[in-house]
């Protein structure tokens, strides 16, 4: 269970994050073990073919695993990534991107996650454009 507690470290945690800020993107939904992030498109963070750029997708969705894990760890423990690998899909086109972090399994020290970030469009449609495998690591605080 999420507590409101939890939910207000998360909060001053990602506002915390400068590159979060600067890539516009807000944390939309926080539960046990699952977060997940908006990201809204902009030219700014787009690549030479227009699409959002794979920094931004991997960025949004490596916050969102971490924040996952953050949710099962200790009270007393932060969380940093030690390894991710993401696989794209198809071009970052869309609106506005969904990444949501998942927990696989949370051991004492480390956490597994996956995640996936969803291109949406007006219309509603979101295709999978990246997947996630991350290793989080507690750390004390």
């Amino acid at each position: 269970m999420v507590t409101d507690e939890l939910r207000q470290r998360i909060a001053a945690s990602f506002d915390k994050q400068g590159l979060m800020a600067t890539l516009g993107a807000r944390i939309v939904r926080v539960a046990a073990g699952e977060v997940d992030i908006e990201l809204p498109f902009a030219a700014a963070l787009s690549q030479q073919h227009g699409y959002v750029h794979a920094g931004a997708i991997t960025s949004v969705v490596d916050s969102a695993c971490g924040y996952a894990a953050l949710t099962v760890a200790p009270p007393d423990c932060g969380i940093v990534t030690a390894e991710f690998k993401v696989n794209f899909l198809r071009p970052a086109i869309g609106q506005r991107f969904l990444a949501t972090g998942r927990v696989q399994n949370a051991g004492k020290l480390m956490t597994v996650c996956t995640g996936e970030v969803r291109a949406i469009t007006d219309e509603g449609e979101g295709k999978v454009v990246a997947l996630m495998q991350a290793t989080m690591v507690n750390v004390r605080q």
